[in-house]
C-alpha cells in the first residue's frame, strides 16, 4: 500500500472482505477532544493498512456549573465498533485505546464509576496553580519532581481544586483511572495506570517512573488509589463475559498501547535512526525529541519544556506551540462573513487556494508570536492579529493571502526558535525533522519550516496516532520486535514527502 487506506463510509464493506490472507488485524480506538474513531489495522508482508470503521462525536456535558466528558457514550461507541467487527467477521487479535491526557475517572470500592469525568476545559482550575504553589509545594520543586510544563488543567491541579471544593466523587474514590485506562477497565475489569498518559498528569516522576509520593501527600491521596504503572505494549486483560455477550466476540485481549495520543503518534515517526526531532502538527503543534533520559534543569524550566513518557523507556522532551489554530480560526471567520456575490466559498477558502495564494506572495513583513496570550481564544482572530501588528509596529495584513502568509511565516519562525533550543538540549546531532499529523499535508508550511530550521523535513504519516496505537498492539502480539522495526514498517507503508532546506 502506498498510502493509508481510510474508508470514511461507515456502512461500506471493505474491498478485502472480512479477512485478508496472511494479515494480522488489530482494533484501535482513537479518541480526541471533539471526536473519536474506531479503526482496523492490518499488518501483512511488512506493511500496515488502515480502515476506519466508525467515527463519532465526543460531546461535552455542561451541568451543575461544571463540564464533563460522557464516559458511557464513549464506552457505547467502542461496543458499537466491536459489534461491527463481529458482524463483518473480522478476526482481531487485540484492542487498544488512546485518548487525550490529564483527565481521569473515579471508581468506588464496589467497582462502579462514581461520576462522569470532569473535562480539562472546566474553569474550576483557574487560579489553582498559584494557590497550590502557595499552600503546598513551590513551583520549582514541582518541576524538579516531574519535569512537566505548567498548565492549569494538569491532573495535579484538577485534583487539588476538587479537594479544596470537597468533591464527593474524589472523597469516595477507591481508584483514580486516567481516561484510556478507565475505558480499558470498563472492557476488562482490570485497573492499570498506563505510563505515557500518567506522565501528562504532572504527578509522575520520570526518573523513578512512578507517581511522586510528595505530590500524593499534598493531595491527601495514597499510591494504592492508582493502578500499577504499565508500559505500552502490555496486555491488560481480556474482554469481560459481559462485553463478550454485548459484542458477540470472544476473550479478546485489551492492550495498554501508548494511552496518550501524542505518545502513540510519536511512536509512528518513520525515523531511520535516533538523530531526529519531530513536530506533531495540527491545531496545536508539539515539537520535541526522544531522549534516553529526562531533561530537567533551570534552562528547561525557564523555557517551560516538558518531559512526557515515551516508548521503550524514552522521554518525549517537547514544547507545545500554538499550531494551525490561528489559521483555522481565520478561515472560520471568513466563512462566517461570506456572501454569495463573493463567489464559490468552498473553492476560495479551500486549503489549496489559501496556501497557494500565500505562497505567491513575498515573505511577510508581519511576524507574530503564535504563542502570544491574545491568540489563545479571541472573539476575533483577525482582529487579534491586527491588534498585535499595530502594537508591535508591523504592517497589518489586508487580504486573505497576506493573513495566511503572515501566519505560516510566523509559525515557521517559531518552529525555528524551538528547534534551536532542542539542538541546545539534545546530546546528539539532529539531522532530520519529521512532521506527522494533519499538518503534514501543508506542503507550503513544510517547505518554510525546512528553510527556517535549516534541516531536511520528512512529512508523514498523517494518521500517526492510529498507526502508533496499532503497531504497539502488534508488538504486544509479537508481530514486531521493537520501535525500530515498527518504524521501518511504517516508512515502507506510506508515501513520505521530503523537503530540503534551500
Amino acid at each position: 500500500m502506498s498510502k493509508e487506506n481510510l474508508n470514511n463510509n461507515n456502512n461500506q464493506e471493505p474491498s478485502t472482505g472480512g479477512s485478508q490472507a496472511g494479515a494480522s488485524s488489530f482494533f484501535a480506538v482513537d479518541l480526541g477532544a471533539t471526536s473519536g474513531r474506531t479503526i482496523i489495522g492490518r499488518l501483512a508482508n511488512g506493511k500496515i493498512e488502515l480502515e476506519e470503521l466508525t467515527r463519532f462525536d465526543n460531546n461535552l456535558i455542561e451541568t451543575g456549573g461544571h463540564v464533563y466528558w460522557d464516559i458511557y457514550a464513549l464506552y457505547n461507541e467502542i461496543i458499537r465498533g466491536l459489534r461491527l467487527v463481529h458482524k463483518r467477521g473480522i478476526n482481531i487479535k487485540s484492542i487498544g485505546i488512546d485518548t487525550w491526557g490529564c483527565d481521569f475517572v473515579f471508581v468506588g470500592n464496589d467497582g462502579a464509576i462514581l461520576r462522569n469525568p470532569m473535562a480539562y476545559r472546566d474553569p474550576h482550575t483557574f487560579g489553582t496553580m498559584e494557590k497550590y504553589f502557595a499552600e503546598q509545594l513551590p513551583k520549582e520543586k514541582v518541576y524538579e519532581l516531574t519535569g512537566i510544563q505548567f498548565m492549569n488543567f494538569n491532573s495535579l491541579f484538577q485534583l487539588y481544586a476538587m479537594k479544596e471544593e470537597g468533591n464527593s466523587a474524589l472523597e469516595n474514590a477507591d481508584k483514580i483511572l486516567f481516561v484510556p485506562d478507565a475505558l480499558s477497565y470498563m472492557l476488562t475489569g482490570k485497573a492499570i495506570c498506563e505510563y505515557t498518559v500518567c506522565s501528562t498528569s504532572q504527578m509522575l516522576n520520570p526518573v523513578t517512573k512512578d507517581i511522586a509520593p510528595e505530590l500524593l501527600q499534598s493531595l491527601g491521596l495514597s499510591r494504592r488509589q492508582f493502578g500499577p504503572i504499565t508500559s505500552p505494549a502490555t496486555v491488560i486483560g481480556t474482554l469481560t463475559a459481559e462485553v463478550q455477550k454485548l459484542t458477540g466476540l470472544g476473550d479478546i485481549p485489551v492492550i495498554a498501547v501508548a494511552g496518550h495520543d501524542t505518545a502513540s503518534a510519536v511512536a509512528a515517526v518513520p525515523a531511520k535512526d535516533e538523530n531526529f526531532a519531530y513536530l506533531s502538527s495540527g491545531t496545536w503543534s508539539l515539537m520535541g525529541i526522544e531522549s534516553r533520559k529526562p531533561i530537567i534543569n533551570k534552562r528547561s524550566y525557564d523555557l517551560n519544556f516538558t518531559n512526557e513518557g515515551g516508548i521503550e523507556g524514552t522521554t518525549r522532551f517537547l514544547k507545545n506551540i500554538c499550531g494551525m489554530w490561528i489559521y483555522e480560526c481565520c478561515r472560520r471567520e471568513w466563512k462566517a462573513a461570506w456572501k454569495p456575490e463573493m463567489g464559490d466559498m468552498d473553492k476560495e477558502l479551500s486549503h489549496q487556494v489559501l496556501q497557494s495564494s500565500a505562497k505567491a506572495l513575498e515573505p511577510s513583513k508581519s511576524i507574530i508570536n503564535p504563542d502570544y496570550p491574545s491568540f489563545a481564544n479571541p472573539t476575533s482572530m483577525l482582529q487579534a492579529i491586527n491588534d498585535y501588528c499595530k502594537a508591535h509596529s508591523e504592517p497589518v495584513p489586508q487580504t486573505r493571502a497576506e493573513y495566511c502568509r503572515c501566519i505560516f511565516d510566523s509559525l515557521a519562525q517559531r518552529y525555528r526558535q524551538v528547534f534551536t533550543w532542542l539542538r541546545e538540549f539534545a546530546d546528539f546531532d539532529i539531522n532530520t525533522l519529521h512532521i506527522i499529523g494533519g499538518g503534514s499535508k501543508n506542503a507550503f508550511l513544510n517547505q518554510l519550516t525546512a528553510d527556517a530550521c535549516g534541516v531536511t523535513v520528512i512529512a508523514g504519516p498523517q494518521e500517526g496516532t492510529a498507526i502508533g496505537n496499532i503497531m504497539l498492539q502488534a508488538k504486544a502480539a509479537g508481530a514486531v520486535s521493537d520501535i525500530w522495526e515498527m518504524r521501518r514498517i511504517i516508512a515502507n507503508s506510506i508515501e513520505l514527502e521530503v523537503y530540503k532546506n534551500k
